[in-house]
C-alpha cells in the first residue's frame, strides 16, 4: 500500500471505526498506526498471520464499502473546500462555527 493509499484507508479509519467489531479496531491499529507486523499480530492473538491478513484486508474492503453508501470522507472534503473559500473572502464567527459543527 502506498502512502496516498494509506491516507486514504486512514481518513475512513477516522470516519467509519465506530462501525467496526473491536477486533478489527485493535487489528487495524495494531499494523497500519503502531506498526506490528503481520506475525507479531498473530502471536499476541493466538491467531495465524493469514487469519490478521484476511482481517486487516476485510476491514479495509467494509471502510471502502462504507464510504461508497455513505460518502462522509467526500462531504466532509467538499465542506472543507467550501469553507476555504469563505476564509479567503470573510472574516466570519459563522465560519468558525460551521467548522465544528462536527
Amino acid at each position: 500500500m502506498d502512502l496516498k493509499e494509506l491516507e486514504k484507508i486512514s481518513r475512513l479509519y477516522d470516519f467509519y471505526k465506530e462501525l467496526l467489531t473491536a477486533k478489527q479496531r485493535d487489528y487495524f491499529e495494531m499494523y497500519y498506526f503502531y506498526d506490528n507486523s503481520l506475525g507479531e499480530i498473530a502471536n499476541d492473538n493466538n491467531l495465524s498471520r493469514n487469519a490478521i491478513y484476511d482481517n486487516i484486508k476485510k476491514t479495509c474492503k467494509i471502510l471502502l464499502d462504507y464510504e461508497s453508501k455513505l460518502h462522509l470522507v467526500e462531504k466532509e472534503e467538499k465542506r472543507m473546500g467550501i469553507i476555504s473559500k469563505l476564509e479567503e473572502k470573510y472574516d466570519d464567527e459563522l465560519i468558525e462555527e460551521l467548522k465544528n459543527i462536527d
